[in-house]
């Protein structure tokens, strides 16, 4: 394999904590305790894991940044700044490098808010899932709609220009109405970017042990291309299955990994891929007590692994046709190292079915296979 390690790089750190856990979720992240954190030990462990993660960056630039979680907008403005003065002391960033932060309305303070702008943070996604106060409750959320706008509109007021609004469809009791009434209240907002996906149980949460009623397939596809042609005519770009932005206010860090480019994991349960003559993943450890005490060390990773020819190819396909546009052919030796043989055979069947474009400029999902993108993906399953 002759992969160089010159790919586009992006940054991941994980800060996992919620005042309350989500039924639906299944990310990493743990509900407060007691009304507080340990978020100066936090903070001190991110920064002794980037320093400990020093050479991966190896001078390359940084084209963006990404604070998830959990809920970031619980740690306070000094906490992110000295997460990011950790950063730019191991790495190189532009003033046009992205640096996103997640939020949510039930924890938003405007003077939070403009800190963190003052710091540098220059993309902002909330984390609204719905405008409607009784799909929030069956959601388990803690903001009602009156928040979530406000949140928005204190992220205006602190300078932001680059808002991203997450939003959910197919939640317990939802009508096709329903859920264009939702993407309506946040395109009136305006927002530079809005996120729209599915709700999905997912085993090891709340709703997976005690299903609520979802609507139907039918019922899901009937909201999924009325709302597809409502932001079409609000005039966002669908870009990725659940993405939709302005003209260039596509998601930097996102497209990176759905372009299979390289990116940093640091924090509790954050993942990372780099390239660099084989391709290998890393996981730190998941649980932050442990995670704490062990930043800084070898010992917080929990995982590596080096992947395999046919991990290679599917987890190329599994990001790269998610894009509507689909990647330039030549990402795929590119950024695998694979020569294009690999996939010949199974891009010539996917495409007798009418599910995949591979012409010498790009690998793209036709429209049918968007919509059946598992059926595409088996193609390139071991």
């Amino acid at each position: 394999m002759n992969l160089l390690n010159t790919l586009p790089l992006a940054l991941y750190i994980h800060l996992p904590w919620c005042v309350r856990k989500c039924p639906y979720c299944d990310f990493n992240s743990h509900e407060i305790k007691g009304g507080s954190f340990p978020e100066r030990e936090y903070v001190a462990a991110l920064v002794r894991d980037l320093e400990f993660s020093a050479g991966l960056f190896q001078g390359r630039e940084l084209a963006s940044v990404f604070l998830g979680g959990g809920t970031p907008s619980l740690i306070s403005a000094e906490g992110i700044g000295a997460i990011l003065d950790a950063v730019e002391a191991v790495s190189a960033r532009s003033a046009d490098t992205e640096i996103t932060l997640e939020a949510n309305p039930g924890t938003v303070e405007s003077e939070r808010f403009a800190g963190y702008r003052s710091l540098g943070v220059n993309r902002l996604s909330i984390g609204v899932q719905s405008l409607d106060n009784a799909k929030l409750a069956a959601l388990g959320r803690i903001h009602d709609s009156d928040e979530a706008e406000a949140a928005f509109e204190t992220a205006v007021g602190a300078g932001f220009t680059n808002i991203n609004i997450d939003l959910m469809y197919g939640l317990p009791g939802q009508t096709v109405e329903d859920a264009l009434s939702d993407l309506a209240a946040a395109a009136s907002l305006a927002p530079a970017h809005i996120s729209w996906y599915q709700l999905t149980i997912e085993p090891n949460t709340v709703f997976h042990a005690k299903p609520p009623t979802l609507p139907g397939d039918d019922l899901i596809w009937e909201m999924q291309t009325s709302g597809q042609d409502f932001l079409a005519g609000q005039h966002y770009r669908q870009y990725e299955v659940s993405a939709w932005s302005r003209e260039g206010y596509e998601c930097r860090h996102n497209l990176n990994y759905w372009e299979f480019g390289d990116y940093i994991g640091i924090g509790a349960g954050a993942h990372g891929k780099i390239s660099a003559g084989t391709v290998t993943r890393e996981a730190r450890l998941r649980v932050p007590a442990s995670y704490i005490r062990n930043a800084g060390t070898g010992s917080v990773i929990a995982e590596h692994k080096v992947l395999a020819q046919e991990d290679l190819v599917l987890e190329f396909m599994l990001n790269a046709l998610r894009l509507k546009d689909g990647v330039p052919a030549g990402y795929f030796t590119g950024r695998t190292g694979l020569a294009p043989d690999a996939i010949r055979e199974q891009v010539d069947a996917a495409g007798k079915e009418g599910l995949l474009e591979a012409g010498p400029g790009r690998i793209k999902a036709t429209e049918k296979g968007a919509r059946y993108l598992n059926d595409l993906l088996q193609y390139f399953t071991p």
